[in-house]
């Protein structure tokens, strides 16, 4: 039995991956069909699924005879190195904090983003190689935490939305530096190519750009291109050398559709998106990952004085309220949809929030769930292995009271969770 120390808190993980156990479930969600097998017991063996069959109930077996077990969750959008604060805290990190301060925070937010079922997230975004180092410390089982598939940092365009450097004063900036590819900023074709091959030598997963402005960049503009298509088409093309997908943060319609038509794998928020951006998600086949939860965040804290500063306020004010709308448009329209909540954003753990978002504008929970299993799975080229509870998966398991079939939002209560044959939380 591993003893897992967080916080002050004991958290016991029965059934080292190695073990053999089984798992009783009242009732496990068969998620491609969308209905229910009653009465059934999983096998585990060495965190691997050995096999699915009628309920057994034998002693020792880990008892969810009440409980409604689906596979564990996916987000394909999180920051788990940082979180939401106000801006008079935010910048006081910025001047006092070192990564190690920073890293040392993300445990607590990668435990917590576990308990609340996800097993796996796909990390867009971090200074300093911190997101690279949580998912190796978390593979080596020194600290608890989702599977995590990691890009890095960021690459951006001088100025752009991942520009570590916008809005310093010029005294900070002549000490700072200008950013380069290293860094995750480019200026040309060369320097995006330069900036994809530092990720692959740092230990990425993929590659994540801001093709447009941002919501809480300190910059004036959300929703401008911010790449030429040139620029666009020389990262892609040297991602898919390096066997990496690519995600591409974008509001603006404009540089959703350069990001597209350069082959990018899947366009995050695309708050402002139009007929044509539908028409080439449709001609392309490529992913949007919503991210309706940072946008109602954004959306409620921009009503707070002093919460984000003067030049986040109004854009958060403007871009956030739309995203659940344009959601509900590319649902309707056909779009491939995986589910993504841009946590840290808004606070870890509450990621499941997503999913009562997604209904409440229109798509079946069964829709909803598959986004965040089947659809995500795919989307991370795991989907032989991940996003369902069947033999030769990995053992993720998740469980909960109740019947998510008919109330999404029992999802945000997650009673039990496994992780490669490990249990992290139990009822």
């Amino acid at each position: 039995m591993k003893q897992l120390y967080m916080a002050g808190l004991l958290l016991v993980a029965t059934g080292a991956s190695a073990a053999t156990q089984t798992v009783d479930c009242g009732r496990l969600l068969d998620v491609k069909s969308g209905t229910w097998r009653e009465r059934v017991s999983i096998v585990v063996e060495n965190g691997v699924i050995k096999s699915v069959g009628p309920m057994t109930q034998a002693a020792g077996n880990v008892d969810l005879s009440r409980h409604a077990c689906l596979p564990g969750l996916i987000d394909m959008h999180v920051h788990l190195t940082s979180e939401t604060a106000p801006v008079v805290d935010a910048y006081r990190d910025r001047l006092t904090a070192d990564p190690q301060d920073m890293a040392y925070r993300s445990v607590k937010y990668a435990n917590r983003t576990l308990m609340a079922g996800f097993t796996t997230v796909r990390d867009l975004g971090a200074a300093d190689g911190l997101n690279v180092s949580l998912k190796r410390a978390i593979n080596a089982g020194e600290v608890p935490g989702p599977r995590m598939f990691t890009a890095g940092k960021s690459i951006a365009t001088t100025g752009g939305h991942a520009d570590p450097t916008n809005n310093l004063s010029h005294f900070l900036s002549e000490r700072v530096g200008h950013p380069g590819p290293e860094q995750g900023v480019i200026d040309s074709p060369e320097e995006g190519r330069q900036a994809v091959r530092q990720r692959y030598k740092e230990g990425a997963d993929l590659i994540k750009i801001t093709a447009t402005g941002g919501v809480l960049s300190q910059a004036a503009n959300g929703q401008n291109s911010q790449y030429t298509e040139d620029e666009l088409k020389a990262i892609v093309s040297t991602a898919k050398d390096y066997g990496f997908r690519v995600a591409a943060h974008a509001h603006g319609a404009e540089g959703m559709k350069r990001a597209l038509r350069a082959g990018v794998d899947s366009i995050e928020h695309g708050t402002l998106m139009d007929d044509e951006v539908i028409q080439l998600f449709k001609k392309t086949g490529n992913w949007y990952v919503p991210t309706i939860s940072a946008g109602r965040y954004v959306a409620d804290k921009a009503k707070i004085d002093g919460y984000y500063s003067d030049l986040v306020r109004p854009k958060a004010a403007a871009i956030g309220p739309q995203l659940q709308a344009t959601f509900a448009r590319a649902h309707k329209a056909g779009v491939k949809i995986a589910f993504g909540t841009d946590a840290g954003v808004f606070p870890h753990g509450e990621n499941a929030k997503e999913f009562g978002y997604m209904v409440e504008a229109g798509m079946k929970p069964i829709e909803a769930i598959r986004a965040a299993t089947l659809h995500a799975a795919t989307l991370l080229d795991q989907s032989a292995r991940l996003g369902q509870v069947e033999p030769g998966f990995a053992a993720d398991i998740v469980a909960v009271e109740g019947d998510p079939l008919q109330d999404v939002k029992l999802l945000e209560q997650v009673r039990f969770v496994m992780k490669d044959g490990v249990v992290y939380k139990k009822p």
